[in-house]
């Protein structure tokens, strides 16, 4: 078993634990805990420094926004120092403002060694941590952190989790910035010797011999930390650790839309080693065996996605597909069933469901079905479009009442089969559609909104732009559409305009009364506001 994936499966029982409040937990600096509380004087010396700073910088933003930032950052880089003690330079209560956003730590005996730490709330199935290109070139690694309370002026006490770490080798990001979740993160217990590893490899030295996962305090084990104590070796490191400099996920990405499947299928075999428990690579991979026909193998990887997720609809419809081409239909049918329990908005599932019962000469169980697709999605009703549909209902008209051909200028039915196209990943598909239904009226700002959804899931920034852009000349209040927008600037470099944008958003979404967006608008204005001031400070 390689690193990765020891710490990976590290990681999924503390997630499991970390939802009890099983922990470990210990109070002794330098050493490992998974829990950290800060408190009393120590919490009261940290409040006063960052009341100190907001006031400094209260330009910037509001004294309490800039405050509850600012102490966010300080109780992670605490966490952090407690635990890595003198292996890292200490926490910088002089220069930086809310942290450089390049660089908060480096290593003690290697200041080009960097370590930079994220600090969130919210609850473990929704928080996100976030890095961006430049933080990752500067840094080693990314430690996230996660805090108990809501961070506020008052609060008397933090519990602080040490969320797990991410080395930036895994990161692959040459602009903008990424989020990722808890799932996704390496068990903090390597973080210790990772950064020994590296320290070690940049002195040029080769040790051979296995080492602790963390540095454990000397009390008498439970039975967690039994689990958690384990070794690897640095031979294994050092050779899973080549595999960085390749993204083979990325690889085979690319290959699977060209249609080289072969090339694809090898690509996400090296990405699972290093990562046995990311469900999107099963996925991917079996897309890819469905097009070159070896079912047994797609659906042997569907079924470990399921295994992940028992509500990835998509996943059940996939093996159905799958199912269906082998001639199981009984099999299809019920995992057809299953994703249209989970979802019951997807068109194209009842249309293969009602397939897959024609098959089995269920004629009425397929019309009830064909006539659900429709009701979703009127696209099918077109003869045109859909001629086998058309020839079946045809077949069976006494009992279909509902399918009425669709007129081919009906720009609401091509918004609706983009959106569908959108949703199960038909991304040109869904553009081409969402075109047609804007050569038809040129007015619809939801489509221009949704098309420019799709542009920036493919990772076209500009086309993104302008549609989110023609989409806020049509409606000047589309809140979604300027707060879209300006994460793309962001993403981009272009901080004013971003700003300006989440501004916008902010006040919509304030008039609306949506609070939970007018206060994700404001955040986001807040990180990219102290951004600038440490751009325009640094210069």
């Amino acid at each position: 078993m390689d690193w990765i994936t020891l710490l990976r499966s590290l990681q999924s029982d503390f997630i499991k634990r970390l939802s009890s409040g099983c922990l470990l937990h210990c109070e002794t600096e330098g050493q490992y805990s998974e829990l950290t509380v800060i408190s009393g004087d120590r919490l009261k010396a940290l409040r006063n420094f960052c009341w100190q700073m907001a006031e400094k910088y209260k330009r910037v933003s509001p004294v309490r926004d800039v405050f509850i930032s600012y102490l966010k950052g300080k109780l992670g880089e605490e966490v952090v120092k407690e635990r890595l003690a003198d292996l890292i330079t200490e926490v910088d209560y002089e220069k930086r403002f809310g942290g450089d956003g390049k660089i908060d730590f480096t290593l003690t005996s290697d200041p080009s060694i960097g370590v930079e730490v994220k600090s969130r709330h919210g609850s473990i199935d929704k928080v996100r941590w976030s890095i961006s290109s430049e933080e990752v070139e500067k840094n080693a690694v990314v430690v996230c952190i996660l805090i108990q309370e809501p961070v506020h002026e008052a609060q008397s006490e933090y519990h602080l989790f040490l969320a797990g770490f991410l080395p930036t080798q895994m990161i692959k990001l040459k602009t903008g910035s990424i989020s990722f979740g808890i799932e996704q993160l390496l068990y903090a217990g390597g973080l210790y010797s990772y950064l020994e590893f590296l320290q070690n490899k940049n002195k040029h030295h080769v040790i051979s011999q296995p080492y602790i996962l963390y540095k454990h305090h000397n009390q008498s084990e439970s039975t967690h930390q039994k689990i958690v104590k384990q070794s690897v070796s640095r031979t294994a490191t050092l050779s899973s650790s080549q595999d960085f400099d390749i993204d083979h996920k990325k690889l085979g990405d690319e290959c699977l839309l060209k249609g080289e499947y072969s090339a694809s299928i090898s690509h996400y075999n090296q990405a699972l080693k290093l990562n046995l428990q990311n469900p999107e690579l099963y996925y991917q991979r079996g897309s890819a065996y469905y097009q070159i026909g070896d079912y047994e193998k797609a659906i042997a990887d569907y079924s470990q996605v399921i295994s992940f997720n028992t509500t990835d609809a998509k996943a059940y419809h996939k093996r159905g597909l799958a199912l269906s081409q082998m001639g199981a239909y009984e099999a299809a049918i019920n995992d057809y069933t299953q994703s249209i329990l989970i979802n019951p908005h997807i068109a194209i599932t009842y249309k293969n469901r009602a397939e897959a019962r024609s098959c089995l000469g269920d004629n009425q169980g397929a019309i009830e079905d064909y006539t659900q697709a429709i009701k979703i999605n009127p696209q099918y009703a077109d003869i045109y479009k859909n001629p086998d549909i058309a020839r079946y209902i045809t077949k069976n008209q006494s009992g279909f009442n509902q399918a009425v051909p669709i007129n081919s200028h009906d720009a609401n039915a091509y918004k609706n089969r983009g959106n569908v196209r959108a949703d199960i990943g038909d991304y040109q598909g869904a553009i081409a559609d969402y075109t047609q239904a804007l050569q038809i009226n040129p007015h619809l700002a939801d489509v221009y909104y949704n098309r420019g959804n799709v542009h920036c899931d493919l990772g076209d920034e500009e086309g993104a732009i302008a549609d989110y852009t023609q989409a806020i000349q049509i409606n000047p209040n589309y809140a979604d559409a300027y707060y879209n927008r300006g994460n793309i600037y962001a993403g981009m470099k272009n901080l004013q305009a971003a700003i300006m944008d989440f501004q916008k958003a902010a006040n919509i979404y304030h008039q609306e009364g949506n609070l939970a967006g007018l206060k994700d608008a404001k955040d986001r204005i807040l990180e990219l506001e102290i951004m600038a001031s440490i751009d325009i400070l640094n210069f």
